[in-house]
């Protein structure tokens, strides 16, 4: 054994040791049904030093030691954002330890091995001297760690291919908590990588990502829904090639998950239609995806946390789709005017804010929703009165009222005058006064947009 080989091997043992005393500390709670035990498969993961009869150990098994560090520093690391009981038991503190371990080792290692990674790293088609240095060691081992993943997801998936019933539980064959726990990994070694250098690898990480998003676990669906709303910022349209219609058919799927993970596939699917599909307003999968969207919102329209989720991330797929969204407005109004009278304060902002971006994306051209917004404005501002959020609310719909005054004209001055002689609305007056003069001084420029 060389001397840089047998340097990098103690330090990994030291390494390892400090994590498992931390390791053996924590008070993980076993499982009572014979299930998976997440601390035994760190404990697994991290390696041992050799006894002194053992032979010395040889280069491939220090490399399949490092893997496994990786990966284990990988569970530690990626627990920090889990509510799962699998990883909740892991100390905030040990989480932090383990970042630092990998560094440490991630620097050793490209002192004796740099000739190694920078050939793995140029076959992989990246640019070596552009990735930054602590980033090396993970791109390096990607190749070998995320088919290991994939698989070890896909062992508890449903196999419509079997010749049994497709719907079965998969996980009694092998239990979902070994998925569960390699799905935090993926999702940890994919977030390291970042643009331009992720693009370049999206045949490893795609097929293994779909293959999280097609699990009928939601907590291994939701480390693959964070791992493509990073792939979506941390790659461009082109190097996501032939994989775009599964990835959004993959999304479609997925718009009815449970409550714990709608925001994430609402976050998803924006993002990666909106990546993939920014030049075409009329893409069949924008049409499809906020069709699919809208259906599962008027069956669930009362539910709080789904059309907060889909009214905070939703603006950058009505911006792709632009004056097209006149097609959608039979189904995309009558849920802002039931939510724009909800009885909390967020949804009611964010509610004003969507309607504020669609006002002016369509300039409302299809008018029959017209005089009904402008007498549901009328309303809530008298409703704001009682509200916690009062002056930001007021604030929105006087600037709606005059985004509506300017470009409606005459049927926004005939909607409004059944309201002009409420003493509850007489603020409103001097601002529509004073936008109806800008209006006359200024012609409004609209980008030309095909007739819908």
């Amino acid at each position: 054994m060389s001397e840089s080989f047998s340097t990098l091997y103690e330090l990994l043992i030291q390494l390892s040791d400090s994590i498992s005393k931390s390791l053996s500390k924590a008070p993980d709670t076993p499982p009572d049904d014979g299930g998976v035990s997440s601390k035994a498969l760190l404990e697994a993961l991290l390696p041992r030093k050799q006894p002194p009869r053992s032979p010395n150990i040889d280069g491939a098994q220090l490399h399949t030691s490092i893997r496994d560090f990786a990966l284990a520093c990988a569970v530690l690391s990626a627990s920090q954002s889990s509510a799962h009981d699998l990883l909740t038991w892991i100390p905030k503190d040990l989480s932090a330890a383990a970042d630092l371990a990998f560094r440490k080792l991630s620097e050793a290692y490209l002192m004796d091995y740099s000739e190694k990674n920078s050939k793995t790293i140029a076959e992989l088609g990246l640019n070596c001297g552009s990735v930054p240095e602590e980033k090396k060691l993970v791109i390096e081992l990607t190749p070998e760690v995320l088919p290991l993943l994939k698989s070890r997801i896909k062992e508890s998936s449903i196999d419509k291919s079997e010749d049994c019933d497709e719907f079965s539980a998969a996980s009694a064959r092998v239990p979902v908590g070994f998925a569960i726990v390699a799905a935090y990994q993926f999702r940890w070694f994919v977030t390291q990588i970042d643009y331009p250098h992720l693009g370049k690898l999206s045949n490893l990480v795609i097929p293994c990502a779909l293959t999280a998003l097609d699990h009928w676990s939601a907590e291994i669906k939701g480390q693959g829904m964070i791992s493509f709303i990073h792939i979506a910022k941390n790659v461009n349209a082109a190097e996501l090639g032939w994989f775009q219609d599964v990835i959004l058919d993959a999304c479609c799927q997925n718009i009815a998950s449970s409550d714990e993970i709608w925001e994430l596939v609402v976050e998803m699917s924006v993002l990666i239609v909106t990546c993939t599909q920014q030049s075409n307003p009329r893409s069949p999968w924008f049409d499809k995806m906020l069709n699919e969207m809208l259906s599962h919102l008027e069956r669930q329209s009362r539910n709080k946390e789904r059309r907060v989720a889909w009214l905070r991330h939703i603006e950058p797929l009505f911006n792709g789709v632009g004056l097209v969204l006149l097609a959608h407005f039979r189904r995309i109004f009558p849920l802002f005017f039931k939510w724009m009278h909800a009885d909390d304060d967020e949804t009611v902002l964010l509610v004003l804010k969507q309607i504020e971006t669609v006002i002016k994306l369509t300039w409302v051209r299809n008018t029959q929703y017209v005089e009904r917004l402008v007498d549901e404005l009328a309303v809530l501002y008298k409703e704001a009165a009682l509200k916690r959020s009062r002056e930001g609310i007021r604030d929105v719909v006087i600037r709606i009222l005059i985004l509506l005054h300017q470009c409606k004209g005459v049927q926004f001055e005939a909607a409004w005058g059944k309201h002009r002689d409420d003493p509850n609305l007489a603020t409103i007056g001097p601002s529509l006064g004073a936008s109806l003069g800008e209006r006359k001084a200024t012609v409004v420029q609209l980008p030309y947009v095909e007739r819908v």
